[in-house]
């Protein structure tokens, strides 16, 4: 089994939004913002690849969402979701599997594509969808906070396409998705409802795809929860638990948002948990 870091490019967000109830004099060393106040975040999905598998991670926020939506989010770099996959030697056609970790807009929009006369359709064609029914009622039923980031375009072509497939889960439990590949889900239920975080275990290295659980270095440190968080209290707890494991497990955390460190390990230090080693995918594992 191999892993590949795919790159989609960045995009900006409220640098207040992003750290919640942390003061902007102590998130802004961190992460320092422009102008307005934006601070830029990389949309950073995974790879897996196998002799007969080849599973994405994420898609990023794709490009057929309209222009207007697009420039609230000031899309830059010279990435692409298909340009990375193409880097490795793949094309959109290889793929196997798409897991979305869940169903918010930066997360998906890639999932989704627009032909010529506006018809939606699945991006990778040979490919089974994956989420969760308590996510997808979640996303197709929203509440009126969180409505804004699951976009109908994303999502309900999925449905009609026949190739969306729902993990079982199990209440709060991690979900054993391939067993051959050591390849599991951990339910985490702070950020939205039902999220999944695929857990690998390659070797004697075990790497998490973080989400929007810790979605950057800068947000180890416990009560840097974000504001977009539905549930922030949850959250809280859920960071706590699994800093515990993954620092006791020398876990590899693999950061989607992060603009400039994709990977770390965890170091015990007078402060709290906080980053030991840092770099990226394949300074802790071969691709």
């Amino acid at each position: 089994m191999k892993l590949h870091t795919i790159e989609t490019g960045f995009f900006k967000l409220d640098g207040g939004a992003m750290f919640g109830v942390v003061p902007k004099q102590i998130w802004q060393k961190l992460c320092p913002p422009d102008a307005l106040n934006l601070c830029t975040w990389a949309m950073r999905c995974l790879l897996v690849e196998t002799s007969n598998r080849l599973i994405l991670i994420d898609t990023g926020i794709g490009s057929k969402q309209p222009d207007k939506f697009l420039a609230h989010y000031h899309l830059h770099g010279s990435h692409t979701l298909h340009s990375s996959l193409a880097n490795k030697g793949f094309n959109r056609h290889d793929l196997t599997d798409v897991i979305l970790t869940h169903l918010h807009f930066d997360h998906c929009g890639g999932a989704i594509d627009r032909t010529a006369d506006g018809t939606l359709v699945p991006a990778f064609k040979n490919a089974r969808y994956w989420t969760n029914t308590p996510h997808w009622d979640w996303a197709t039923q929203p509440n009126d906070r969180e409505k804004a980031s699951f976009l109908p375009d994303n999502i309900l072509p999925l449905l009609s396409s026949g190739q969306l497939n729902f993990v079982p889960t199990n209440g709060t439990q991690t979900v054993a998705f391939d067993g051959e590949l050591n390849l599991s889900l951990r339910m985490a239920f702070g950020h939205t409802q039902a999220m999944m975080l695929p857990q690998i275990t390659v070797g004697e290295t075990t790497i998490v795809f973080m989400a929007d659980l810790i979605p950057s270095v800068a947000h180890l440190p416990l009560p840097y929860v974000m504001g977009y968080d539905m549930f922030p209290c949850t959250t809280l707890q859920e960071k706590k638990s699994f800093l515990e494991e993954a620092l006791a497990g020398n876990y590899v955390l693999f950061f989607e948002h992060d603009a400039h460190t994709a990977c770390c390990t965890l170091a015990q230090t007078e402060k709290g948990i906080r980053a030991g080693n840092t770099g990226s995918l394949t300074d802790f594992i071969a691709a």
